[in-house]
């Protein structure tokens, strides 16, 4: 575009200079183009608006840049907007402006050259006659372009010249001249290229000097407020959310945007249709096949078509699909021409989902049978450069399950497979596996995905079936998967015998395996301690559980191991809470939950024990709402082992306790999970609570009795049962229940405080005030350093008078009462505690939270801190996790009472 404009701005109108014969500025110039040919006036016209285009100011804003840099880019794909967007901005601008849209009959010099100096004319430039006029192969030379120059430079007003459609231009000698003129004429003129590719000037100088502006495809993209504004001016109304997974789907493409809109009036259902269009079969299509594919030449278009089954690609994998070697060239050309082949980095692309839907269609109709054996290519080449979870997705839609299942058990990755899928999308990839495919590798497959999903009496069926076909001469690394699921099983089925058996049979097969083989494979040891210790756990075998769990949590590995670190950890920290150790289950709790957040695995992974554990933790401290919201957070049955359920109703009962509810509270003690052996903590957590639920309703005999067979070995147990008699009036019944628990070394505080409570208020009801009172004050001082409020509020009325007086009333202020309690009332804590955080915020969640405070949209967080959208949502769970909530509103909330914000 070229416009006309005072320097210093000038008062009188400047007119388009029609164009006839001769121009008033100097001699006779011819009317008609090199060739002969009239000049087409559309070339020289800036393109109209439609009445649906939608004006967008923070382009348009950035584009008023354009007025301060010698050199504007308006860079984007087919249909992005640019020219509409540069028409909209210079029609805005009140001045004249010269504007050339390129063409295949505009590429050699000195047509080009004669087309801009007639833009220059109708934009109202002043073009001497003794500038010349190019004609014939040496109208181009140094004089013209240098007089050229030297009248633009010398003209008081700035010229704005839009050259549309510049990727047209591939002529390198029409770069070169156009780089002189612009670099000569100084400050005097204002080039704006519209193009869908990296012109041949010098960018690099303009950047690095500062003097150009640029608007390129992510800038060009449709926000979802933007989409919801242009769909408005079709008479489609549209929610945000709706619009968001609209954008998503097209890359906020501008012309796919204004084409569904269009088809979409014509549909019953508007909304409906913008939901499920198929992309493959509409006008989106059309457009992409014209001014995309059919651009391409032969070569380049099958490339395309192939590399439509992959989600991402390289130049060698796309190689693999073509059974060519040009594969590397193409793909940087396509990017470069923004014809929807986006660069992922270190040399990975993708398609836009748009195109790729399209693609793929049309290569079911031009090559029908072909996708198949491309995801076969596919699968191979993946398999041999280690790639598994795309193995296993094109293995499957290729419909190749021998060799699919054989890649896994013979790369020994059943275990890694685990461990980096979750169990949906695993059983959604093998539900197309037929009963025709019977070899052991299947089987094993098909166990795999039965136990993933946690059913055991189907997992074990296919396993054993394997296990039959596979002999001891057969492939070691079947069977060391067989002994990797077994071990599983038994962990599902609560079996430490069947455990250790497995395990110790993976531990002789492991001589049997190539030693570089087991070495890619880190997470199977990790897997098989972590599946063996569970058991122990689960039996109560705490030391040796221990021991097997500290070994994994230690272990070094990247993502590979890092659910069985998860796990190991988040049974740690059961073992440290079953114990009374509240802090130090805490912290193994946070290093569970933060693991896998760490290596940006799927979630839920692991068994989600972690979270539990902090929700059990929580109510011992009276944060009843924070431990709901981790209970909520954490799926009912991400691993449905013994353990997980039992910390799961753990964790619910003492909630429902907490709150008065001691039926549910009972309902919710049963994990409701059958296993081989009996767990006496599992019994004893089911038997507290029915004994809790006793006493709140007036049954101490009860009470006391439930916990008469599991109390002798269980100090939490002894407690609950002095607790109880106790309550029925046996005093000293209640202190001998109490006189084992001091000999156990491992008990932690959370006990303890709870037996002092019993013992001080034995004391009391004998008379002994002033054993009470040092008893209260030493379970005080325990309680305040954990922050246990908990058990206080269990013990009853009977603290109210000693927690008003000195010191007592100064070890509880602050952290168990929030004042003095009237003389002889009951203990009144803090309907909640001050709010703690499971773990700090580093320092980009800080910055994602503050933006959350000002009711910023993710996508405006990710364009604000220059990231993705993905890796916005992914600091966001990990400040909900962090801060215990749900919601944004939530999130903002908890932060102003942390004082973060």
């Amino acid at each position: 575009m070229l416009v006309g404009e005072s320097s210093p701005p000038q008062t009188g109108v400047v007119n388009v200079v029609a164009v006839s014969g001769e121009t008033p500025h100097g001699p006779a110039v011819p009317y008609v183009d090199p060739l002969g040919d009239p000049f087409l006036r559309t070339r020289f016209a800036v393109p109209a608006r439609p009445v649906t285009f939608l004006r967008r100011e923070r382009l348009a804003e950035h584009l008023d840049q354009a007025l301060l840099t010698p050199l504007t880019m308006v860079n984007g794909a087919a249909g992005a907007g640019k020219t509409l967007l540069v028409a909209d901005w210079a029609a805005g601008l009140g001045r004249p402006v010269a504007w050339l849209t390129l063409d295949a009959a505009v590429q050699d010099p000195v047509m080009f050259w004669a087309h801009l100096l007639q833009a220059l004319r109708a934009g109202g430039v002043t073009v001497p006659g003794e500038i010349g006029f190019p004609v014939g192969a040496s109208g181009v030379n140094h004089t013209f372009l240098t007089r050229l120059a030297a009248q633009l430079s010398g003209s008081d007003r700035i010229v704005i010249v839009v050259l549309d459609e510049y990727d047209q231009v591939i002529a390198p000698e029409i770069a070169e001249q156009l780089e002189f003129v612009l670099h000569h004429a100084g400050p005097a003129l204002r080039l704006v290229l519209v193009t869908r590719t990296e012109p041949l000037l010098p960018l690099h100088r303009y950047r690095a000097a500062g003097t150009m502006t640029e608007i390129r495809n992510a800038e060009l993209a449709f926000t979802p407020q933007e989409t919801v504004a242009l769909l408005e001016l079709h008479g489609l109304h549209l929610s945000v959310p709706a619009a968001r997974a609209l954008v998503d789907r097209t890359r906020g493409w501008a012309a796919g945007l204004r084409l569904c809109a269009l088809a979409a009036q014509e549909s019953p259902d508007p909304e409906v249709y913008l939901k499920e269009f198929e992309a493959g079969h509409s006008t989106v299509a059309d457009f992409l096949l014209a001014e995309v594919l059919k651009r391409q030449t032969p070569h380049t278009q099958d490339l395309l078509l192939r590399v439509s089954v992959l989600d991402r690609f390289c130049a060698d994998l796309a190689n693999a699909l073509t059974e060519r070697t040009d594969a590397e060239t193409v793909l940087a050309g396509l990017h470069r021409e923004n014809a929807f082949v986006e660069d992922l980095g270190h040399a990975w692309y993708r398609l836009h989902p748009l195109f790729r839907e399209i693609l793929r269609a049309h290569l079911r109709e031009r090559c029908p049978g072909l996708e198949p054996e491309l995801h076969r290519r596919a699968a191979q080449w993946l398999r041999r450069s280690g790639w598994l979870p795309e193995m296993l997705t094109h293995g499957a839609a290729a419909g190749d399950w021998e060799f699919t299942a054989r890649a896994l058990v013979d790369d020994l990755a059943i275990g890694q497979l685990l461990t980096r899928l979750c169990s949906d999308d695993l059983a959604d990839l093998l539900a197309g596996m037929g009963p025709e495919a019977t070899s052991p590798a299947t089987d094993l497959l098909r166990a795999a995905r039965e136990l993933s999903r946690h059913d055991l009496e189907r997992g074990l069926a296919h396993l054993h079936h394997a296990e039959q076909q596979l002999d001891a001469s057969g492939p070691a690394a079947a069977r060391l998967s067989c002994a990797l699921l077994e071990v599983l099983a038994a962990r599902l089925a609560g079996s430490p015998r069947r455990a250790e058996q497995a395990a110790a049979a993976a531990r002789e097969l492991q001589r049997e395996v190539p030693a570089p083989l087991l070495d890619q494979h880190p997470e199977l040891p990790a897997l098989l301690l972590t599946h063996l210790a569970s058991t122990q756990l689960w039996a109560g075998r705490f030391d040796e559980a221990r021991a097997a769990l500290t070994a994994v949590a230690g272990s070094p590995g990247g993502a590979s191991t890092a659910i069985a670190r998860e796990e190991s950890l988040g049974h740690l920290a059961l073992i440290d809470y079953l114990d009374g150790w509240p802090s130090r289950a805490e912290r193994n709790a946070c290093a569970a939950t933060s693991e896998a957040e760490r290596f940006s695995l799927p979630q839920p992974c692991g068994s989600g024990l972690g979270r539990l554990v902090l929700a059990a933790v929580a109510v011992d401290r009276d944060e009843l709402g924070r431990a709901q919201a981790l209970l909520d957070q954490t799926p009912d049955a991400v691993t449905r082992d013994p353990v997980t359920a039992a910390g799961r109703s753990i964790a619910t009962a003492r909630l429902l306790l907490a709150r008065g509810k001691a039926r549910a509270a009972l309902a919710a003690a049963d994990p409701a999970v059958s296993a081989d052996v009996a767990s006496p903590w599992a019994e004893g957590h089911a038997a507290l609570v029915a004994s809790a639920a006793h006493l709140a309703e007036g049954r101490p005999d009860a009470a006391a009795e439930v916990l008469r067979q599991v109390a002798g070995g269980q100090p939490a147990c002894a407690v609950g049962a002095a607790r109880a008699h106790l309550a029925a009036g046996d005093r000293l019944e209640a202190v001998h229940a109490l006189d084992g628990i001091a000999a156990e070394g491992r008990v932690g505080p959370a006990v303890r405080v709870r037996a002092t409570l019993v013992r001080a208020q034995a004391a009391n009801t004998a008379g002994d005030v002033a054993t009470a009172r040092r008893l209260l004050a030493e379970a005080l001082q325990e309680a305040r350093r954990e922050r246990l409020r908990r058990p206080f509020l269990e013990a009853g009325p009977w603290l109210g008078p000693f927690l008003v007086s000195a010191p007592l009333q100064q070890l509880a202020a602050g952290w168990l009462t929030p004042g003095p309690a009237a003389r002889g009332g009951p203990l009144r804590p803090a309907a909640e505690p001050a709010p703690l955080l499971v773990e700090p915020l580093s320092g980009r969640e800080r910055e994602v939270l503050q933006r959350l405070a000002q009711m910023m949209s993710t996508e405006d967080i990710a364009a604000d801190l220059y990231v993705s959208v993905n890796t916005v949502k992914t600091h966001l769970k990990s400040v909900y996790r962090k801060l215990a909530v749900n919601r944004r509103h939530d999130a903002v909330r908890r932060a102003r009472e942390l004082g973060l914000l």
